[in-house]
């Protein structure tokens, strides 16, 4: 059957997204430059980027909360419009040499916190935007979109911006974020959504009447309204072990990029001037795998890819401890980046086709939360062993720990239900024809 067609609400969609990540790439290395002209403090520096890591584990269930009561369409446009004027004002500091180490720390945690919002809004809206099967397509392109925009010309960008006045990315920052809330509110409106009753203490019950808000039943449940999202996850036993399996994957990932710089720089022998292009076959590898993503998952099957990838990652892991030379361990880290967004093209679409649309936000947020609360133990750790026995123990060790995922993935994964050809509650209605490093 032809594939269906994605539609012009999803390029809007698309372009918001593509215009936002190429101004948090400008952004963000900007700030840590900017810091770095503050204070030479290694710690205070780090705080800057710890900001914009916190957010997400603390709020994010509750971004999702409001991304299924809201409207998302409005949700995501105001978000953004917040964040260009947070990011204006901090350009305007920046120009007037106003802006001190404690504006950075505040900037930084109140865009994150924003983000949640803005990200479980995305990720609900999104298959109402597109047809269920679609979903992997749409989801492989904005991973490519995104990852061209931060990676292949944001990045490059960012450090000549900064360069040239270090107030320059930050207002380019802000209006990216004005470009995506006007592209935002140009999709086409949603109609007036249905009320319904959920239960979140039966988060598996079909509500009483299908729509886009839903009032909470019973003083127990509304108690516990910021679990809902993760009750349900740990009710659909294939996505939970596939949350499960992203979160194992993250503490390998999150420890790899902690001291990928110091392997490349002291084992492979990159030096400090190719290291941005050393890394940019990642960026590459990243940007082929989200392009075939929603190919793989049409001709095999959704969780047949999923097993598959972790497999190909393992190999490429072992690979690049094994390295010795920059040429080979680049095009191991390429097609570990490639089977990253494969995988993470693929979770999304995969949740996002199973998960009922007045539970989208919440769910979404869940499974992000899950999936990231490793990450910060992986870079501890990884930080460790690395000082005490070298960067190829470390890549062993995550080389190892995918093996472990991998063989756990082919057990619990092989048996798991097919997944479903639509959704199990129908989206809310739009006038025109759903998708997610």
């Amino acid at each position: 059957m032809p594939a269906s067609r994605l539609g012009r609400d999803y390029h809007l969609l698309w372009s918001a997204a593509v215009s936002s990540r190429f101004g948090d790439a400008l952004r963000t290395p900007a700030l840590a430059l900017l810091a770095a002209t503050l204070t030479r403090d290694p710690r205070l520096i780090a705080a800057v980027t710890v900001a914009a890591q916190v957010p997400p584990l603390l709020f994010g269930l509750l971004g999702g909360v409001y991304a299924d009561r809201w409207d998302r369409r409005r949700t995501m446009a105001l978000v953004d419009g917040v964040r260009a004027a947070v990011v204006a004002a901090l350009a305007v500091a920046v120009a007037v040499d106003r802006a001190g180490l404690g504006m950075l720390l505040l900037v930084a945690f109140l865009l994150a916190t924003l983000g949640t919002l803005f990200d479980a809004a995305s990720f609900a809206l999104l298959p109402s935007v597109v047809p269920p099967d679609a979903l992997p397509r749409a989801n492989g392109r904005l991973q490519a979109g995104t990852a061209v925009a931060g990676g292949l010309v944001g990045a490059p960008v960012a450090g000549a911006a900064f360069a040239a006045a270090p107030a320059l990315p930050f207002a380019l920052d802000a209006v990216t974020f004005a470009l995506a809330a006007t592209l935002v509110l140009a999709l086409t409106p949603p109609t007036s959504p249905r009320s319904c009753i959920f239960r979140p203490d039966k988060p598996h019950e079909k509500p009483r009447t299908k729509g886009h808000n839903c009032k909470i039943a019973g003083s127990r449940a509304r108690a516990g309204v910021l679990w809902v999202g993760v009750r349900w996850l740990r009710g659909d036993r294939t996505l939970w072990r596939v949350t499960l399996l992203s979160a194992a994957s993250n503490l390998a990932i999150s420890g790899l990029m902690a001291i990928v710089v110091l392997h490349a720089l002291e084992v492979l022998r990159v030096p400090p001037a190719g290291y941005g292009l050393f890394m940019a076959t990642a960026i590459v590898g990243g940007l082929a795998g989200a392009l075939v993503a929603g190919r793989l998952a049409s001709r095999f099957g959704t969780l047949p890819v999923l097993r598959a990838v972790l497999a190909a990652q393992t190999v490429a892991l072992a690979g690049f401890a094994l390295a010795r030379h920059p040429v080979p361990a680049g095009l191991a880290l390429a097609v570990f980046a490639a089977g990253t967004s494969v995988w993470n093209s693929l979770w999304a679409a995969y949740g996002q086709q199973r998960v009922p649309a007045t539970l989208l936000g919440r769910v979404g947020a869940a499974q992000r939360m899950v999936g990231l609360l490793t990450a910060p133990i992986g870079a501890a750790v990884a930080g460790l062993v690395a000082g005490a026995y070298g960067t190829v123990t470390v890549a062993g060790a995550a080389a190892g720990t995918f093996a472990v995922v991998t063989v756990a993935a082919w057990r619990v994964l092989r048996g798991a239900r097919p997944e479903p050809e639509s959704d199990p509650l129908p989206a809310p209605t739009f006038s025109a024809p759903r998708a997610s490093e």
